[in-house]
């Protein structure tokens, strides 16, 4: 039996409804089973410094002590109620926001918060493995604190589909414990969460690039005019800003680490650089583009008849769509979308209902851009002429018509013998990856970290950068 108030803080009235008690009671252990097999390796008697929420209020979201990780307390939060909060875009505009599903939304609905839930689990089990190579114990507790809160925005759709929808979403919400990133026979839903995580620059840049569109994903989920899933997503957007600032600050602390080497060594030859145990700027450069090429496919179709329905449904409004200034309606609105003409890439006009991935990825681009123009100012302040930067949206596309043809990182069309010539200097090789791979390697002491990665400027919580952030059990 869960003891509700002590093991699941919530603010849904958990410990009255009977329910949603009966449904995570059974839900519950099978959760623990994943955790145990497919949550991070070998880590049951770690003691980790982690942030717990255990209510909405700013004190107590980020509440930081040491945890076992199989005890951490998986809670079920909504963002506070907003008083009279209507429905603001689609045929539905300027009704009252739903607090129930509504019948003939239902399969849509659930659909938007299955795909979405599913990439949770997802993370979890990309990064696996990856505590034991971590090149820092402050690395190692922001890689635990990702996993548990992906656990926790799990929790988050899960009990929306047990409150919700019945049996289908009890047995949707199993169905997100059975499927496995990665597995041939029941894969994850989006082919992003497939991909392998085996290092930790492609840690860093997933927290960086693909946690980022979970901030784009939620952000428009959190204009639902279905209220409890916009109440969640709003609270889940919280915690999603530390997965991105892990991202950004990680990547930045490798670029730091080379830029160092190559003044030590007064050199930018990719080879020395690699004899002296830190990762070249060019590779750093071809991990950028894959990660962000993968991500530009999780938005989906450039344009999108489905968006379209969501958007006209009141179920999934635009980034900050209140703070739009058009009808919210977008009958006879117009966007861009790009296709291949006469060999090159031309923006046509389509009906903005239909672009609505596009605009949403679109809006991720420019945010995505300006953190790498942050990471830029590294060399820029150590004297080094390079410059990292986003490849072109169209760039090795995956869904969509731009996955028919061949888009070099300008954004120009080519043919497949000058792909296959290039492909190496633009994407990671197998043999970057094998250099990447063996740098890795466990540093378990506190305030040392692995050569080819800087210390952070501060620690975590107000605490020192050589605190002791893991405790081996």
């Amino acid at each position: 039996m869960i003891n509700y108030d002590e093991k699941i803080p919530n603010n849904v009235g958990l410990a009255d409804n009977r329910t949603l008690q009966r449904a995570l009671e059974h839900w519950q252990p099978e959760f623990q089973s994943w955790w145990a097999d497919m949550g991070p390796e070998g880590t049951t008697n770690h003691d980790v410094y982690l942030r717990t929420a255990i209510s909405v209020d700013p004190k107590g979201w980020a509440h930081f002590d040491y945890v076992k990780m199989p005890d951490y307390r998986w809670g079920i939060f909504l963002a506070p109620a907003e008083a009279g909060r209507k429905v603001n875009f689609g045929a539905h505009k300027g009704e009252a926001a739903w607090q129930d599903v509504p019948g003939e939304y239902r399969p849509n609905l659930r659909r938007l918060i299955v795909t979405q839930g599913d990439t949770e689990p997802a993370s979890v089990e990309q990064q696996r493995h990856l505590g034991l190579t971590a090149p820092s114990l402050y690395d190692l507790r922001n890689l635990f604190q990702v996993n548990v809160e992906e656990g926790r925005h799990l929790w988050a759709m899960v009990y929306l589909l047990h409150a919700y929808f019945g049996r289908d979403g009890r047995e949707e919400a199993e169905a997100l414990l059975e499927r496995r990133s990665g597995d041939a026979d029941n894969p994850r839903i989006l082919g992003a969460f497939n991909e392998k995580t085996p290092d930790w620059l492609s840690f860093f840049m997933f927290t960086y690039f693909t946690d980022r569109d979970g901030k784009y994903q939620l952000a428009s989920l959190a204009e639902s005019g279905f209220d409890p899933l916009a109440r969640t997503c709003r609270f889940m957007l919280t915690e999603e800003a530390h997965h991105m600032f892990v991202g950004e600050s990680g990547v930045g602390r490798v670029i730091q680490r080379t830029c160092d080497a190559m003044n030590e060594l007064r050199t930018d030859d990719p080879a020395k650089l690699r004899a002296a145990g830190v990762i070249d700027l060019p590779t750093i450069q071809r991990y950028l583009n894959f990660h962000f090429s993968v991500t530009m496919d999780l938005f989906g179709a450039d344009v999108s008849s489905n968006a379209a329905t969501f958007y006209s449904t009141g179920l999934k409004g635009r980034f900050d769509e209140t703070k739009i200034g058009d009808d919210h309606l977008l009958a006879g609105a117009s966007y861009p979308v790009l296709e291949v003409r006469g060999g090159a890439l031309q923006a046509v006009e389509v009906p903005a209902l239909n672009a609505l991935n596009e605009k949403l990825r679109d809006d991720y681009i420019r945010d995505a851009a300006a953190g790498v123009e942050r990471w830029n100012r590294i060399p820029e302040k150590a004297g080094i002429p390079f410059r990292l930067r986003v490849p072109h949206k169209a760039f090795h596309r995956k869904i969509g018509p731009l996955a028919a043809v061949h888009v070099d990182p300008d954004g120009h069309v080519v043919d497949a013998a000058t792909w296959a010539k290039h492909e190496r200097e633009w994407l990671p090789s197998a043999e970057d990856r094998a250099f990447v791979a063996s740098l890795m390697g466990r540093v378990a002491e506190p305030g040392r970290f692995a050569n080819w990665i800087a210390p952070p400027a501060r620690g975590i919580n107000n605490q020192p950068v050589d605190f002791a952030y893991v405790r081996f059990g």
